[in-house]
């Protein structure tokens, strides 16, 4: 599965560039108030202890919108912040900073949700040896984005997207025919690529571990079922659990000696990182 290290700079670029388009529009009518010689000092603090992520994005806001102002970022992506840490120190025009104020604010707030919440969720099941993954349930248009917040808080990426591995789920065995034959037309055509499929029973994993594919998933299995499950595979193949598994429940899960635990959780249901930009 891929492996994501910081999105290429065009491609954060691109992202500010779309959502500062979508917020200024023909101009920042409010900003215009202030005098365009008028300079100023900022700061941007958390209000709550956080994992921090979204500084190549909000450092590129800035950017855009005034490269007179300066950015001086007290701490970096990973790292975990005590409520009324600074952030960053920024200073220049007031115009500018007030145009960028929201928007470098969403993509912090965003991003370091993001990262806080994989923290959680790979704390809660340290020392079991098992890999968090997340998935494609992520924001649209923020894939590479979350993904890398998702690493910044101690977790792995699935698969990036539709495109660079095969995950085979039940309505794709239903519409080829079988596990056997679903995985037989993955290998045929596209041999490069590693192959996951889902399945739903006992019954399902057995066909599946005959056909040798790179990882199984268990979709939805019980406790029991999933150490039953371990057993009957034997270390022959990964495992992956998924479904329905809350913070609550994971160390269990984890426990039953999987190898991977895939979780939407991660980067649908974030809930944004409370953070505030104050003028001195």
């Amino acid at each position: 599965m891929p492996d994501l290290p910081l999105p290429p700079a065009k491609s954060i670029s691109e992202a500010v560039r779309q959502a500062l388009a979508e917020d200024i529009g023909a101009g920042d009518v409010s900003a215009a108030l202030i005098p365009d010689d008028r300079q100023t000092s900022a700061s941007i603090i958390c209000r709550s202890a956080t994992v921090l992520c979204g500084v190549a994005w909000a450092g590129e806001v800035f950017r855009q919108v005034d490269e007179r102002i300066r950015v001086d970022w007290r701490a970096d992506d990973g790292d975990t912040l005590a409520a009324g840490s600074v952030i960053v120190r920024l200073s220049g025009p007031a115009r500018g900073i007030l145009t960028a104020e929201r928007t470098a604010l969403n993509f912090l707030q965003t991003l370091s949700g993001t990262a806080t919440r994989a923290r959680r969720y790979a704390d809660a099941v340290k020392g079991t040896g098992v890999v968090l993954l997340d998935t494609r349930k992520t924001l649209p248009g923020w894939r590479l984005a979350q993904k890398y917040a998702v690493r910044c808080g101690g977790c792995e990426n699935h698969r990036l997207g539709l495109f660079d591995a095969f995950l085979i789920k039940e309505n794709h065995i239903r519409a080829a025919g079988g596990i056997a034959a679903a995985i037989g037309l993955a290998r045929g055509s596209r041999p490069d690529l590693p192959v996951e499929v889902e399945v739903q029973t006992l019954d399902e994993l057995e066909t599946a571990l005959a056909e040798k594919p790179d990882r199984i998933l268990l979709d939805n299995f019980d406790l029991s079922a999933l150490k039953r499950a371990v057993k009957l595979a034997n270390g022959r193949m990964p495992l992956e659990a998924s479904g329905g598994i809350t913070l609550d429940t994971i160390r269990d899960v984890a426990e039953t000696g999987v190898d991977f635990i895939s979780l939407g959780a991660l980067t649908k249901d974030v809930e944004s990182a409370d953070l505030s930009l104050l003028f001195d």
